[in-house]
This record gives structure tokens, C-alpha cells and sequence, in this order.
């Protein structure tokens, strides 16, 4: 599988995986001149910005330990842009992060939710 595919196939389980935690999906793929966010959704009060990673082995590190500094920093410029450019959104927001472990050939070994993941 390739790493298109593999990310393709992870933000689909991502959504999946939200829609089970009653997260109402608001938009996938967001794109501005910053970058793109993976998933904007809202858990209750909460617009939450939802970036996937998606891993088949642990050689780089877990699937959340891939968010770095510099990721972070894209995220916080697309979801202000998002945040300027949409209305009636909650005023609450944060940022979640689905970790997602695969198998070479996509089978899912672990996924996991971690809330408010970048402050």
C-alpha cells in the first residue's frame, strides 16, 4: 500500500472512528494557503480541527509523535484561516489527533483518539 493510499484509508477510519464517539463531521480536507486540515468536526460545544497520522511501523516513531513543532504551527495557521472564513461556529475549538497503526497491507492495529493535542 502506498503512503497516499495508506493516508486516504486512515482518514476514512479516522471519520469512521469519530462518527462512533458522536463527533458530527463538518468537513474533511479543508485546504487554504497554509496548508489543510484532515477532519473539522464538533463534539458538543466544540469545533474541533482533527489531524490524522497514519503509520505502518514504529521505525519514525508513533503515529502521534509525528505532529512536530512545525506541523503544529501549520494546523494553528489553517484553522485560524477556517476560523475567519466560516460563520455560526462554536466559539470553543481545539485540536484532536487520531493516531491510526497499519499493517503493510491496511489492516488496523490500533487507533486512538487523543484530545486536545495541541495547545
Amino acid at each position: 500500500m502506498d503512503r497516499k493510499a495508506l493516508g486516504a484509508l486512515g482518514e476514512k477510519k479516522a471519520v469512521e472512528y469519530l462518527k462512533k464517539r458522536r463527533y458530527r463531521i463538518r468537513e474533511t480536507n479543508f485546504r487554504c494557503r497554509a496548508g489543510e486540515i484532515d477532519i473539522v468536526a464538533q463534539d458538543k460545544d466544540y469545533l474541533v480541527f482533527v489531524e490524522v497520522r497514519t503509520r505502518t511501523g514504529s521505525g519514525f516513531g508513533t503515529p502521534e509523535e509525528s505532529v512536530n513543532a512545525a506541523k503544529k504551527e501549520r494546523l494553528i495557521s489553517v484553522a485560524l484561516t477556517y476560523l475567519q472564513t466560516h460563520t455560526n461556529l462554536p466559539s470553543l475549538w481545539r485540536f484532536d489527533v487520531v493516531a491510526i497503526e497499519a499493517d503493510p497491507e491496511g489492516q488496523i492495529s490500533r487507533i486512538e483518539l487523543i484530545r486536545n493535542a495541541i495547545s
